[in-house]
């Protein structure tokens, strides 16, 4: 069974840093495309960064670049979202996403966390 279970998230003053991190399992999580999606009360859920299987391509999304950092440790399944010089607009609920082809079950899979909840705040 997929299971990607965030942390790391909280309240940080404006201009603090945080850092997520996303446990994976149930999956080839070195064969998977792994990112980050954010959602704030009443907006649209966004990708805020992604990472393919072997890291040879990230791309973030422009509020971000500059600021927050993904990684992967596929040893360890794990992704990781450094963020850093936060603001208040940063303050959303950030959400794991996992995809890629699942050999079990012959079809392309989408997965996703629960979320963990960061709030930037004075």
């Amino acid at each position: 069974q997929v299971q990607l279970v965030e942390s790391g998230g909280g309240l940080v003053q404006p201009g603090g840093s945080l850092r997520l991190s996303c446990a994976a399992s149930g999956f080839t999580f070195s064969m998977y495309t792994m990112s980050w999606y954010r959602q704030a009360p009443g907006k649209e859920r966004e990708l805020v960064a992604l990472i393919t299987s072997a890291g040879g391509s990230i791309n973030y999304a422009d509020s971000v670049k500059g600021r927050f950092t993904i990684s992967r440790d596929n040893a360890k399944n794990t992704v990781y979202l450094q963020m850093n010089s936060l603001k208040p607009e940063d303050t959303a609920v950030y959400y794991c996403n996992a995809r890629g082809f699942s050999i079990a079950l012959m079809k392309r899979d989408d997965n996703w966390g629960q979320g963990t909840q960061v709030t930037v705040s004075s």
